[in-house]
């Protein structure tokens, strides 16, 4: 899937894109997935760094934020799905050119309203990465909304399938109680406050 080349786009968004340096990654990534889903397969979502018009894959750069994202997302249930299984896997992943969102004065210059940023208004943050992606980037890192932490979100279609691995699948399935009271007071939201999960998740629709 690619985003339409021919669709008007903001100027300025893109000229301020175009000076970020593109930077190259080479590390490990963390992401959840549903028990008999590949961890390597990403795809198109309406989230918050992909308006679903072109393939990305969520990923964390820390364990925890990477089950932090997924949490958010089952906690939207009116009961928490807890007897469907969920494992960790640590991947190895490789990019040339990668868009680096570091902090939050770069995401305002950008018109992100960092203040609201776990929201569940994506259209600035859709609009970034639409615009990344027409620019040619091979992804972006950005701050997660659900864990101190970065999140990388590489778009899977400029990024030769030979520069993602599964380096490690844990044996044994999520805890999620467990979980819950060792991080205790972190930044995972209730269930009355999550918001829908943007990273490192069970994707596409649950990125």
């Amino acid at each position: 899937m690619t985003s339409d080349p021919r669709r008007a786009r903001d100027l300025e968004l893109l000229d301020a894109l175009d000076r970020f340096q593109r930077k190259p990654f080479e590390g490990n990534l963390w992401r959840v997935c549903r028990d008999g889903r590949d961890p390597l397969q990403g795809g198109p979502s309406a989230s918050r760094w992909c308006n679903g018009e072109f393939d990305v894959l969520y990923t964390c750069l820390e364990r925890d934020g990477a089950l932090a994202e997924i949490h958010s997302l089952l906690s939207l249930q009116p009961v928490f799905p807890s007897k469907l299984s969920f494992r960790a896997h640590r991947l190895s992943g490789t990019a040339d050119g990668l868009l680096h969102l570091a902090d939050a004065t770069m995401m305002e210059r950008l018109g992100v309203d960092t203040a609201r940023y776990t929201d569940r208004d994506y259209r600035q943050t859709q609009k970034i990465a639409d615009a990344a992606y027409f620019l040619g980037f091979d992804g972006m890192i950005v701050p997660s909304a659900r864990w101190p932490c970065m999140n990388a979100v590489l778009f899977t279609d400029r990024i030769e399938p030979s520069a993602l691995a599964v380096q490690e699948t844990e044996a044994d399935q999520i805890d999620w109680a467990t979980w819950r009271a060792k991080t205790k007071g972190q930044n995972h939201p209730s269930r009355d406050s999550a918001a829908s999960a943007d990273g490192a998740s069970d994707g596409p629709s649950e990125p």
